[in-house]
């Protein structure tokens, strides 16, 4: 039986793009001809390509976490108190701007009191527990129990919605230190690095 030429044609057209393009793949890594730096910002493509990658494998990973969708203010103090020590150096927090060190890193972290808004609460729960690869995001799930990540998780998700004074608030209470908290005045930056970063 004779093989329609169409048919193979079409068939070696395909084989033949998949092998350019793993030419093209392994040519770029073994030549170092993408530049790494974090100094640069990556190409629009290469952007787009990995927060695509990253936003559907989040959303196709997050759920099954048996989060409420409301937290009592202990369990907001709690995770104020935790994003205080860790996150807000990368992250900021309300008036507080993230540490300098910070901005330069590639992809730069989102400033949560408005990004968090993106993400869902299965998604930040997610986010937290795992940590998101080569973006300097650590998984908090090994070393933080789930009492904690779920604390974290309802402060996060209620970033957006607090003012300077509720997060000074909020982290005072948790660390003991009433009215004082653990965030620095707005505008300026931190100079050490956090103990889970």
């Amino acid at each position: 039986m004779q093989k329609h030429p169409a048919i193979i044609g079409i068939f070696g057209g395909i084989v033949g793009t998949v092998l350019v393009g793993i030419a093209v793949w392994l040519l770029i890594a073994y030549t170092g001809a993408y530049n790494v730096a974090a100094s640069q910002q990556h190409f629009d493509p290469v952007r787009w390509t990995l927060d695509t990658t990253r936003n559907r494998s989040i959303a196709n990973r997050a759920g099954g976490a048996d989060i409420s969708e409301t937290a009592p203010e202990s369990v907001l103090s709690d995770g104020a108190r935790h994003y205080a020590q860790s996150c807000a150096y990368c992250h900021g927090a309300p008036g507080e701007e993230p540490a300098e060190w910070s901005r330069g890193m590639r992809p730069e972290p989102p400033h949560l009191s408005e990004a968090a808004s993106e993400w869902s609460k299965q998604e930040i729960h997610w986010i937290v527990t795992n940590g998101i690869k080569m973006t300097g995001m650590p998984a908090f799930g090994a070393h933080h129990s789930a009492n904690e990540i779920a604390a974290i998780t309802s402060f996060v998700s209620a970033l957006p919605g607090l003012t300077p004074d509720d997060y000074t608030r909020l982290a005072g209470r948790a660390s003991g230190q009433a009215e004082q908290g653990s965030s620095t005045p707005a505008g300026s930056s931190r100079d050490t690095q956090p103990e889970d970063e």
